[in-house]
């Protein structure tokens, strides 16, 4: 998320987030004992999820992701909860191109 945050309201001022070089989280799990399973296509992610929940014990699941793949929902610097950006915006528009504030949402009436 510290990406990200750069990202999107730091106009790109990257530093400090290279994630290139992490350890391997299944062979961690399995050093202390736990379950370790890891998904590194979308595909394997069903397989993955329902091994690691359904795991009598404590469970590590690697979910590998492209490194600019953002977080959703994500609440700017100083913002609050009616700042949150729930999701990725198609178009362009100033502070907002990345995202969908909370704010912006219709209601809907049940």
């Amino acid at each position: 998320m510290v990406r990200q945050w750069q990202e999107m309201f730091y106009e790109r001022a990257y530093s400090e987030v290279d994630l290139s070089v992490s350890p391997d989280f299944v062979k961690l799990a399995e050093a202390y004992g736990a379950f370790g399973v890891r998904a590194t296509r979308p595909d394997e992610l069903s397989e993955v999820l329902s091994a690691g929940l359904s795991h009598k014990g404590v469970a590590v699941m690697d979910i590998v992701v492209s490194k600019e793949e953002n977080v959703f929902p994500i609440v700017p610097a100083g913002g609050n909860s009616r700042d949150m950006i729930v999701q990725q915006r198609k178009e362009s528009r100033g502070i907002s191109e990345f995202g969908l504030r909370i704010s912006e949402l219709k209601r809907e009436r049940i």
